[in-house]
């Protein structure tokens, strides 16, 4: 294994390929905290044919220890409240916390509000917004590139 990683370094270098002009990479770690689905759809058709999130650097990953981003759908419930902290905790430093949809910004949400613990924002510091309900998977690539890129999320 050494011995194939220090060839390909050789390669790499005698080849003089370019380094990446940003990072390329982001790992999400989705919670529905309490959402309608609309925003999971969506989400779901990122990882598609026609958009290809993965040609981003954008992945989906099964476990809060790997993520870079907690990306959360939906208006945090009471019986999600503590579940959403545990996940957050779990997460490496930096932590990034990104509010998808409506729902999760708190706007427009239906329902009783004594099983609301309300938006994202009341629970966890949010870092991302990406309004819409649901936003496009246009609009949702955007914002992820954003937290890459450095810069604030034209949406």
């Amino acid at each position: 294994m050494f011995t194939l990683l220090r060839d390909l370094r050789r390669l790499r270098r005698d080849l003089d390929l370019p380094r990446p002009d940003r990072p390329r990479s982001l790992a999400i770690r989705h919670v529905d905290a309490g959402s309608c689905n609309g925003c999971e759809h969506e989400l779901n058709l990122m990882s598609g044919p026609h958009y290809d999130l993965q040609r981003f650097g954008l992945s989906v990953v099964a476990s809060p220890r790997h993520a870079d981003v907690l990306l959360i759908t939906g208006t945090v419930t009471t019986r999600m409240h503590e579940a959403l902290l545990v996940a957050y905790h779990a997460m490496p430093e930096p932590r990034r916390v990104a509010a998808l949809g409506n729902c999760a910004l708190g706007i427009n949400t239906l329902g009783s509000p004594d099983c609301f613990a309300g938006p994202v924002s009341d629970v966890l510091p949010v870092d991302l917004m990406i309004p819409g309900c649901p936003p496009t998977p246009d609009q949702i690539a955007d914002a992820m590139l954003s937290l890459i890129d450095g810069r604030l999320p034209s949406v």
